[in-house]
C-alpha cells in the first residue's frame, strides 16, 4: 500500500483551491489536481505491507496534534518535476514541528524516509510548462487544521485516487 500522512483541507477550501488551480492552470499549463485530492503531505511513507499500514493508523488514532492555523498566501514552483504550489510565504514553524513529531513517532514504529528538508505547499498543478507569475491572483488564506490523516494513495487509470484509512481524534474528542 502507497500511503502518507496530511493534513487534508474543509470542503469549502478544497473548492477555493481548486479555483486558484483553474486560474494556474490558464497561466502554467500542466495537469490540475482534483479537488477532492488537495492536500499538505506531512510523511510521505511509500509502499507499506497491510500489517504496517494497521499499526500507523491504530498509532495515528492515538496521536494528538495542537490545533493550528496555517496561512496560504504565496505561490510556488518546483522547477524539475514541473509542480505549481501554494503556501505560506513566512516560515511556519508549527508545521515544522508537526511534521517532526510525526517522523519521531513514525520511526519509533521503524519507518525511515525523514526528508531532510520540509517545505509546506500544496500541489496545484504538475507538469506545468512555466512557473506561476505575477498576473495570478494574490492570495490570502487561514486554514485552520485540527487533524491528521493517513491517505493510501490508489493508482488508477485516471490517476492517483486517495483514500483516507485512519486520522487523529480531534481535540475536543482527546481524553
Amino acid at each position: 500500500m502507497r500511503l502518507f500522512l496530511a493534513l487534508v483541507p474543509p470542503p469549502a477550501q478544497r473548492r477555493r483551491l481548486g479555483e486558484l488551480a483553474e486560474r494556474a492552470q490558464a497561466r502554467c499549463g500542466g495537469r490540475r489536481m482534483p479537488d477532492d485530492s488537495l492536500h499538505l503531505t506531512l510523511a510521505f511513507l511509500g509502499e507499506q505491507p497491510l500489517e504496517r499500514a494497521e499499526a500507523i493508523g491504530d498509532w495515528l488514532a492515538r496521536f494528538s496534534i495542537l490545533p493550528g492555523r496555517w496561512r496560504l498566501d504565496a505561490w510556488g514552483h518546483f522547477r524539475r518535476p514541473g509542480i505549481v504550489w501554494v503556501g505560506g510565504a513566512e516560515g511556519q514553524p508549527a508545521l515544522g514541528d508537526l511534521q517532526r513529531q510525526l517522523w519521531d513517532g513514525l520511526e519509533e514504529l521503524g519507518i525511515s524516509g525523514r526528508p531532510e528538508r520540509f517545505a509546506p505547499h500544496i500541489t496545484l498543478l504538475r507538469h506545468a510548462r512555466r512557473p506561476p507569475g505575477p498576473e495570478l491572483p494574490r492570495i490570502a488564506m487561514a486554514w485552520d487544521y485540527t487533524r491528521v490523516e493517513l491517505i493510501q494513495s490508489v493508482v488508477t487509470q485516471q490517476g492517483s485516487r486517495y483514500r483516507p484509512l485512519a486520522r487523529t481524534a480531534p481535540p475536543e474528542e482527546m481524553p
